[in-house]
């Protein structure tokens, strides 16, 4: 039984959805809980020909039999909560904890009216900036003071901490990227507060003895939406000329691509107490690897990209994702 962190490498987008979705099915977690800024984030998880969009819930919902929580770092939108919790089905599974901040209509208005923020930074428009402003100036209002909310108020601390005593298996899943922490990305190009595992840890109510591993997510193709540097990035015409064409799971801006940035995820990985990664996009990388599920079967290209990844990070790559769907995965955790 474990206690396991899932991160975004690079600019976020990098697929972790779908690595939360398949380690869920894969170790029988009963917690799943998400740290993170708050609905500016969205996790897409596909499974067979349904498609899934959250930005609330924990994307590891797929898996039934696992309590999704919303730890206390986490900024929370009732509406955007409520209508997660009807469209995906999940009633009665969801908990948050009574002292996340809320967005409300007012930081919303704020978010899309700030020059600064909508143009200059790139901001997502879902009032994740100002609520945390208010926040920090101890303004803002916390989900136990939402009547909506009282059917889903919660210690999630202690239940993400009983849960561990108890031996059982616990999946604590980040959001965005490590390029847009406060702390460590492209300043000023960057979200409303840290996103490095310690962080994601620390929204959760875990100390760093009780987590057991931290994956983290890389992108062949890193990617990334709104302003900001991105030192590897290619043109437009250039990705669409290799068939990559991505947009964001929350604005729908189209997504700028760049190259592998080894020099990045090695310092990514060093953050993030890295102690394996996950990569996904590996079809893009040779699309004769599109689908495939044993590692033996990959081709010589996508095998010697993997091999640089190890090189790069220090890290061994235990997972990769040969395409969209759930079921389109390597796992060689075992192996490792």
């Amino acid at each position: 039984m474990s206690c396991t962190i899932i991160v975004g490498g690079f600019f976020g987008d990098e697929g972790k959805g779908k690595i939360v979705a398949h380690i869920a099915y894969q170790d029988h977690p009963t917690v799943i809980s998400r740290g993170g800024v708050g609905p500016n984030a969205g996790h897409t998880v596909k499974v067979g020909e349904k498609e899934y969009g959250v930005r609330m819930v924990p994307s590891g919902f797929v898996y039934p039999d696992a309590k999704l929580c919303i730890g206390p770092g986490v900024l929370v939108d009732p509406r955007v909560l409520q209508k997660e919790v009807d469209d995906v089905g999940v009633a009665g599974r969801v908990f948050i904890d009574g002292r996340c901040g809320v967005i409300d209509e007012e930081h919303i208005a704020r978010d899309k009216s700030s020059e600064h923020l909508a143009k200059t930074i790139g901001s997502t428009g879902s009032g994740c900036g100002p609520a945390n402003s208010d926040r920090v100036l101890r303004l803002s209002k916390q989900a136990k003071d939402i009547p909506e909310l009282a059917p889903y108020i919660a210690d999630v601390a202690e239940m993400v901490n009983t849960a561990i005593d108890n031996g059982e298996t616990v999946l604590i899943e980040g959001t965005q990227g490590f390029g847009i922490s406060l702390y460590y990305g492209t300043y000023p190009y960057v979200t409303s507060k840290d996103t490095s595992a310690s962080q994601i840890a620390a929204d959760t109510g875990v100390g760093p003895t009780r987590v057991d591993d931290v994956i983290v997510v890389f992108k062949a193709f890193p990617t990334r939406v709104g302003e900001g540097p991105f030192s590897t990035e290619m043109s437009l015409e250039a990705s669409h000329s290799m068939g990559i064409q991505e947009f964001g799971t929350v604005t729908h801006r189209e997504r700028r691509i760049g190259n592998w940035d080894g020099a990045m995820a090695r310092y990514s990985a060093m953050i993030n107490g890295c102690t394996q990664v996950a990569i996904t996009g590996i079809d893009r990388v040779d699309p004769d690897c599109y689908g495939v599920t044993e590692y033996e079967t990959l081709s010589q290209t996508a095998k010697d990209f993997i091999h640089q990844v190890e090189v790069d990070v220090g890290r061994p790559v235990t997972i990769i994702s040969t395409g969209p769907e759930l079921s389109q995965i390597i796992d060689l955790r075992k192996k490792k």
